[in-house]
């Protein structure tokens, strides 16, 4: 089963995937779609309230933020990490439990990319909103660090994050029934 999506006029199929036995969403995976990634970029770049520097969890936004620098000319971007590496300094964390992904999962960010953050209007950039989960771990990263945060950004808001008014998306994306039709 799959779900014909249109994200800001590109026409997609995304295919339906269990996640409960009375739940599916439609999985979209940006990864190894170029023309999405580029397309979907520019349209958040359009909406983007004035920044600093942009933030994103890893891993499925890496392209998309990616992107965004470079058509943006940032320099930089910021990557909240799901383990901290050798290379990471102080490291401090903040927890996340996201739909997609089964237990509760950490995310990391360092003392250097904190020091850049600091007094900054930092941008989150994910490629889907659900419980929100993944991007309160994010904005607590970023407050941490001592960040302002300048908008929260996604190229899909699912379920109830496309009520949200603090958002800014391209499309909502529905959750369905287990035969594919929407809740």
């Amino acid at each position: 089963m799959t779900y014909e999506m249109d994200i800001a006029g590109l026409k997609r199929d995304l295919p339906l995937c269990k996640v409960t036995d009375d739940l599916y969403i439609g999985a979209f995976v940006m990864f190894g779609d170029v023309e999405l990634t580029v397309h979907c970029a520019a349209e958040l770049l359009k909406r983007a309230p004035e920044y600093d520097y942009m933030i994103a969890p890893e891993a499925k936004s890496i392209p998309l933020i990616y992107e965004m620098a470079r058509q943006s000319g940032a320099n930089k971007y910021i990557i909240a990490r799901k383990k901290p590496k050798a290379y990471m300094k102080e490291v401090f964390s903040s927890e996340v439990q996201s739909i997609t992904t089964q237990g509760v999962q950490t995310l990391y960010l360092d003392k250097d990319d904190a020091d850049l953050l600091k007094g900054k209007r930092v941008l989150i950039i994910d490629d889907v909103i659900s419980t929100g989960e993944s991007l309160r771990a994010t904005v607590n990263l970023v407050e941490q660090a001592g960040g302002i945060i300048a908008g929260k950004m996604s190229v899909l808001a699912e379920g109830d994050a496309a009520e949200r008014d603090d958002l800014i998306t391209l499309a909502p994306l529905p959750l369905f029934n287990p035969d594919g039709t929407l809740k």
